[in-house]
Formats: structure tokens, C-alpha cells, sequence
């Protein structure tokens, strides 16, 4: 393990409040000056970090605190002083978040004038329910002001028994939320479809849902799904099939046209016949969309130009395990590559974080590393910073 940057190791991740005020900062950990990568606790005892960045390199964060068949969202800033602002509850009810499975709890993005925007998979607790007092489809965004979030509201209309969901935002107002759900009167995962609800007014309102992807892939019951707004406001879409129950492969779907029709592309197969509970990573470089998956355990990515839409050969993270989930993927500025993941993470079970570092060519580096203490139900996030770092958040 070369070039790493333990804080926690050092002392506690966040050590005092500096007042009780609006815009109380909480201190970060100081950090080594060796390395490039700095690995972070989640603050305040969260789970399921969720990172965006803005315009001005802040990283915006998103994680999960309390039971986790009934929690709370809340969202922090790291500014590019290293510290992050006092914390935001996002969700007014309380208990209205979920975190069992790892990949139903809340999303964040960032869209037009740094506004964020975030969705969440409702608990049992959540208000207000879908039409047909279902599980909803929540969304909110930041007020005006970037003092509190708007009370959230329920974007399901017809697309009901939902599972997992995703949100993106472009520099232009447009706000998409995204889950996967059945058609009515349909059962089994082979009949579900990736829905999807459009926002032309920075989450103002939203149009009623329609089905993205084609109905023959079906989409697998308990995996996430991953979402990005380009800075060209092309979106783009990573899901997982469930065609004649054994087909568990890895799509993308890309959208030129704001979301109204999407191309659909398989990146990956993988035959089983389970759920393998698994999510996906988008994010955008320079030139390129980032994208990263699992397939029988272990991780993989790709990039995809974005001006041409040509995809690179598939490039694995080394080693051979069978135990790796959730990757997560982040470039930058000089064109480096990070992919973390966690390993060991099953049902209810914690497990390590384990990470990568790839060249200019997609080489793996001698920068990698692995250490415990992902919690049950835990992710992890990452974001590059101006400087050529990286930070891991687990």
C-alpha cells in the first residue's frame, strides 16, 4: 500500500462545532503530506456517503443516519478549505429514508446555479405516499437561499412498486429522476421497465413518468441505478436486466434529446439466476463519461467519449476476488483514474474499502490499497479535487 493518506488513523474525522449558528463548520482531519489519496469517515456516524461536485470543485455531500429500514438524509459541504459546513437534514418527515439493501437510499446532484437536487427511495415511514398509498419516488431541492431543503414531495404517478432510484441534473434546468418499477398489472423482473420523470424548471415541477428503456431487458428487482447530466446535457443511465430471470446484464442507456428517447447499449453480460444487489457509478471527465460496475464479483469500467460516443475496451481493477460491490469512479485534471469499491459487503455485513489508481492509458498504478471498516449497509464515495487528489468518504 503506496502513497495513501489515512485520517483516521490520525485522529477523530471531525473534531469540534465551531459555533451553533447557520454556517457552523465542523473541523476535517489533517491530513499526511505524502500521497494522493485521503480516506474519510463519514461524518456524524453516517452510512452510504453520496458525493457531487458543483462548478467551483466544492464537494457536495449526501449520507444516510438512523435505522436503517427508517432514517434521515442529510447534506454537508466540503469546501476547498477542507472543511466541511454544519450539516442540512434533507428529508422533513422523520424516518422517511431508507438504507437496508445499499442500494435504495438517497441520491444527490447538482444542476443549474449549483442547485441541489436530491431523491430518495421512501421507507415505511415516508410521507406523502404514491397515488395508490404505495412506496414513493421522493425528490427535494435546496430553497433559494442554501439554508434548508423544500418539504419533499412524491414524483410516482402510475409506475408503482418501485425498487432503487437515481437523480441527475444539467447546467440548463433540466432535473431527471429515475427508478425501475413493473407495468400494471404485470409481475416479475422480466416485465419491469427503468421510468423516468422530467423537469424542465430546476425541480419546480415534474412531468408525469414514462418507461426509458426497452421492455424486453427487464430490470433487475434489487440493483441500483446510476444517472448523469453531461455538461453538453447529453444523460446517460446504468441499470441491470433481468430478462428470462438469469439474464443480469449491464446496460446503458444515453439520451441526446433531454431525456424524451434513449439509445440502449449491453456493456456487459453476467448469467445468473439471483439478485446480486449491485450499483453503478457514472461521472464525467474532460472528454470522457466514466462508467463502473460489477459482474460476478468483481469491478470493471469503461469511458465513453463524449463527443463521439465511442466506448474503450473494459478495463477490470487487478486482482482476482469474487467479494467486490459498489464501485465507484472519479478522473483528474491530469487524466488519472480512481476506482474504489467495497469487498466483503453481503446482506446485513460490513466489509473493507479497497481502491485503484489507473494512468493517462488506463494502466493500474502502484497506488492502491484496502482497509475495514465499511459498516452493514455501507458505500463509499469519492471526488478528485483541483489539485490532483483524491478523496475516498466511507
Amino acid at each position: 500500500m503506496t502513497s495513501i493518506r489515512h485520517c483516521g488513523l490520525v485522529l477523530a474525522l471531525y473534531v469540534a462545532v465551531f459555533s451553533s449558528g447557520a454556517g457552523a463548520k465542523l473541523a476535517a482531519p489533517q491530513a499526511s503530506s505524502t500521497g494522493r489519496v485521503t480516506l474519510l469517515r463519514t461524518p456524524d456516524g453516517g452510512i452510504q456517503p453520496q458525493i457531487a461536485l458543483a462548478a467551483d470543485a466544492g464537494v457536495h455531500l449526501l449520507y444516510f443516519k438512523g435505522e436503517a429500514s427508517h432514517g434521515d438524509l442529510f447534506y454537508v459541504r466540503l469546501g476547498r478549505d477542507g472543511q466541511f459546513l454544519r450539516p442540512i437534514q434533507v428529508n422533513s418527515h422523520p424516518g422517511s429514508a431508507i438504507a437496508t439493501g445499499s442500494m435504495r437510499g438517497g441520491q444527490i446532484a447538482i444542476g443549474r446555479a449549483g442547485r441541489v437536487h436530491v431523491a430518495w427511495h421512501g421507507s415505511d415511514r415516508a410521507e406523502p405516499r404514491a397515488a395508490d398509498g404505495s412506496t414513493p419516488v421522493l425528490y427535494t431541492r435546496l430553497n433559494d437561499g442554501g439554508t434548508q431543503f423544500e418539504p419533499e414531495r412524491n414524483l410516482v404517478h402510475s409506475a408503482a412498486g418501485l425498487d432503487a432510484g437515481t437523480i441527475a441534473a444539467d447546467l440548463t434546468g433540466n432535473v431527471y429522476v429515475l427508478w425501475h418499477a413493473g407495468l400494471p398489472n404485470t409481475s416479475g423482473e422480466g416485465d419491469r421497465r427503468v421510468w423516468i420523470t422530467r423537469s424542465i424548471d430546476d425541480g419546480r415541477t415534474f412531468a408525469r413518468e414514462t418507461a426509458a428503456n426497452d421492455a424486453l431487458t427487464g430490470a433487475c428487482g434489487c440493483c441500483g441505478l446510476s444517472a448523469l447530466a453531461d455538461r453538453t446535457g447529453n444523460l446517460y443511465l446504468l441499470y441491470r436486466s433481468a430478462a428470462e430471470v438469469v439474464h443480469r446484464d449491464t446496460y446503458l442507456l444515453t439520451s441526446r434529446d433531454k431525456g424524451h428517447a434513449f439509445t440502449s447499449d449491453k456493456l456487459q453480460a453476467w448469467n445468473v439466476g439471483a439478485c446480486p444487489m449491485s450499483t453503478f457509478s457514472l461521472s464525467e471527465s474532460a472528454r470522457h463519461i466514466l462508467a463502473a460496475w460489477e459482474t460476478a464479483g468483481q469491478v470493471q469500467w469503461l469511458q465513453i467519449d463524449i463527443a463521439s460516443g465511442r466506448r474503450s475496451p473494459v478495463t477490470p481493477a487487478p486482482g482476482s476476488t469474487n467479494d467486490r460491490k459498489h464501485p465507484v469512479i472519479a478522473r483528474n485534471s491530469r487524466g488519472e483514474t480512481l476506482l474504489a469499491w467495497t469487498e466483503g459487503t453481503v446482506w446485513n455485513k460490513g466489509g473493507a474499502v479497497a481502491w485503484q489508481v489507473f494512468d493517462q492509458d488506463g494502466a493500474a498504478t502502484t497506488e492502491r490499497g484496502r482497509l475495514p471498516g465499511v459498516p452493514t449497509w455501507g458505500l463509499v464515495a469519492i471526488a478528485a479535487r483541483p489539485d490532483g487528489s483524491f478523496v475516498i468518504v466511507y
